[in-house]
């Protein structure tokens, strides 16, 4: 049987199909999402208590290199094989460089439910993945885009601060310092109780994730057959870049699980905030089409297990 949060998921994408007035309000969703990415962090900081070293270097830098380096990869896809113009391209290609902090979570929940080996480090990979992504995204974007007279062209230092100063990354990076700081047992008055709650949060995040993900596919777009086509092929293929990456490295099998999950998946977080601001011609519906529609669902339903299939072919 799959993981019990992942049937929250099946539960609000069921209700969203049939119409059901189920709903989650905005301000619990944005409560959610602030809870899950701080308890993100901070399990990730408190697995850094004692175990932080320079061997954790080569690692972050492989996964920002997968970062970076997936925009630059699909981009063209996106452009020539889907036929979308340039902003949406750019967004796209963003949004799956970015990485999916739900995503995150279900494998981190698969992981630990089958006692697995992790890397303490695998919560900087969520952050060192999304950051290089959002900025390749609006350097392409930026370069290839056709300025009208007297348009100030962004500096990287803007395009820097778009990326680090998302809420998303405040919080993972925070819970990350926090946790390293005072470790399980100097702070666990405070972080037992996020630590604690953590499948609870993600399932009621799920469920919320489910009814959105009915409404990105209400009614079938059909129009955007490529897109969504796209949507399902890209995320395997990706997964196994991650793979051949992890391995090179020698990482375990629950954190190639982790890597395998983080680069088939897309943002639907953190890049659209920083998206809609700095490429506003950008269609932003249509990434989440992709990635909340079609790639969350896959990755969460069945691409996680099928990941860890091929790590141990």
């Amino acid at each position: 049987m799959p993981d019990i949060v992942v049937m929250f998921f099946m539960l609000g994408l069921v209700a969203g199909i049939v119409r059901s007035d189920l709903a989650v309000p905005k301000a619990t969703y944005q409560t959610l999402s602030l809870l899950l990415m701080l308890t993100i962090g901070l399990k990730g900081g408190m697995s850094l208590y004692g175990n932080l070293d320079w061997q954790v270097v080569p690692e972050l830098l492989t996964v920002m290199a997968l970062g970076a380096l997936i925009p630059v990869l699909i981009f063209p896809i996106l452009r020539k094989a889907i036929g979308l113009n340039l902003a949406d391209s750019a967004s796209i290609a963003a949004h799956y460089g970015s990485v999916s902090a739900g995503t995150f979570a279900v494998s981190l929940a698969y992981v630990e439910a089958r006692g697995l080996v992790l890397a303490p480090e695998v919560t900087l990979y969520l952050v060192a993945m999304e950051l290089p992504a959002i900025v390749v995204g609006l350097l392409i974007y930026r370069r290839l885009q056709k300025r009208t007279a007297g348009e100030v062209k962004p500096t990287m230092g803007k395009l820097w601060h778009e990326a680090f100063t998302n809420q998303g990354v405040i919080l993972l990076l925070g819970g990350v310092v926090i946790g390293l700081m005072y470790g399980p047992l100097n702070g666990a008055a405070v972080t037992d109780l996020y630590t604690g709650a953590f499948k609870a949060v993600l399932a009621l995040f799920l469920l919320d994730m489910g009814l959105t993900a009915a409404t990105t596919l209400r009614p079938l777009p059909l129009q955007h057959w490529r897109l969504l086509s796209f949507a399902l092929i890209a995320p395997p293929i990706l997964a196994m870049l991650g793979i051949a990456a992890g391995k090179m490295l020698g990482m375990t099998e629950g954190t190639l699980i982790i890597v395998a999950s983080l680069t088939a998946s897309a943002s639907y977080i953190a890049a659209p905030v920083a998206i809609k601001g700095a490429i506003p011609e950008a269609n932003i519906g249509l990434a989440m089409l992709a990635a909340l529609g079609i790639t969350f669902p896959l990755n969460v339903l069945i691409g996680i297990p099928f990941y860890h299939y091929l790590i141990l072919l």
